[in-house]
């Protein structure tokens, strides 16, 4: 019996059907999700099922294997991501619902660091796209600018990096929010990708001058040490890097940037994978002048500012307060108090609802150990972790 052959341009034919398939079913998968989120409204049941999500894993798994010889480690990933879209997208469906002046609103003024293809700018993408919220797009050049445009009214909303996996946290604006009188209403954690771009197909070795906003060069740092002879020029964004870049136009002149945004600015990678970690991203937060209303069913992440006395084992009460109520820290960093020489001013990030009984309780005791505190906001935790199983 002879195997039937098909030529490349049937078996791309073939695919592409395939692919118009998949996108049908996507799509119908995404319809029924949002079903599921309507009826998890008159149930008042929480958007994530864990023993339900690993139960349909462990069975996707073994049909993979068993029916369609599919490896268990593709099926994982893929319904990770599928899981993923179908958690954010009920999030953003009982978000709705609860702040419905939010819902009307399909046009949002937006202000981020550095100009187009910056990485705030995709973050600033990334986090309204899911909203199904178009931008006006406010560009600014420092921290202390986004701040002041949404607080003066002239944006909605204003996006900052908060933190990275390579650099750790961006001080600059944890002490911004030491003074702001606005809200974290979200989150949105980036893949953040960086590489070296030129404007020319240049060679390492040709380099003598390296632009780049601070952040990268900390997050590249590893790479760096390995190019001592070379200069640092720091940018106010990875944007103005390649701008700078650009309009030199010489050889020996090259960016830390996105490879995508590079060419949007006339620019080519000579060098790609510099970070100091293969795994790395950065954390957004999203700032607004008035706080939002997070659905109970959803998780939420919860952020406080607090100080305490100088004396020992200040700190370590207001963590047993935590413990006592079973309430999870994920974040705790220290920033001096401007004007307060040696005293410190501790932010808190929690995986607890605001208005939880035990947040409430914890707030309540805090409040009594503490010289300061003040709630910088409660928002949905956009951070989905994938579900656990064991993959034989």
């Amino acid at each position: 019996m002879t195997e039937t052959t098909y030529s490349l341009d049937n078996i791309r034919l073939r695919l592409n059907k395939l692919d118009d398939e998949l996108l049908s079913l996507l799509s119908e998968r995404r319809k029924m999700s949002l079903e599921v989120a309507k009826s998890k409204v008159q149930t008042a049941k929480p958007v994530r099922d864990a023993a339900r999500e690993q139960q349909l894993l462990v069975k996707l798994i073994n049909a993979g294997k068993d029916k369609y010889q599919l490896d268990a480690e593709y099926i994982t990933k893929l319904f990770h991501t599928i899981i993923e879209d179908s958690v954010l997208l009920q999030q953003a469906y009982l978000q709705n619902l609860a702040n419905p002046e939010t819902c009307r609103k399909p046009l949002a003024r937006v202000a981020f660091l550095g100009d187009k293809g910056s990485y705030s700018h995709l973050a600033s993408q990334e986090y309204f796209s899911r909203k199904n919220t178009d931008l006006i797009k406010l560009n600014c050049q420092h921290f202390r600018e986004i701040i002041k445009t949404v607080e003066s009214g002239h944006a909605d909303y204003g996006v900052l990096p908060i933190e990275n996996t390579s650099s750790g946290s961006i001080n600059e604006v944890y002490d911004q929010l030491q003074h702001t009188t606005l809200y974290i209403v979200g989150e949105l954690t980036l893949p953040i990708e960086h590489c070296l771009v030129a404007t020319s197909e240049t060679k390492l070795e040709e380099v003598t001058t390296l632009y780049s906003h601070p952040q990268p060069y900390q997050q590249c740092s590893e790479f760096l040490s390995h190019l001592p002879k070379i200069n640092l020029v720091s940018c106010s964004s990875t944007v103005d890097a390649m701008n700078k870049v650009k309009a030199l136009d010489k050889r020996d002149t090259a960016a830390i940037g996105n490879a995508t945004t590079a060419k949007l600015y006339g620019l080519q990678p000579i060098k790609g994978n510099i970070a100091n970690q293969t795994e790395n991203h950065t954390r957004f937060i999203i700032v607004a002048r008035k706080p939002v209303e997070v659905s109970s069913q959803i998780p939420a992440k919860t952020t406080l500012i607090m100080s305490t006395s100088q004396q020992a084992g200040s700190l370590v009460s207001t963590l047993l307060v935590l413990q006592k109520f079973s309430i999870n820290m994920t974040k705790l960093e220290s920033r001096p108090i401007m004007g307060n020489p040696w005293e410190e001013m501790f932010y808190v990030d929690l995986e607890a609802h605001l208005n939880d009984e035990n947040m409430q309780q914890a707030l309540a005791e805090l409040t009594k150990l503490t010289t300061h505190i003040k709630v910088l906001g409660c928002y949905p935790s956009e951070n989905v972790k994938p579900t656990q199983v064991k993959i034989n």
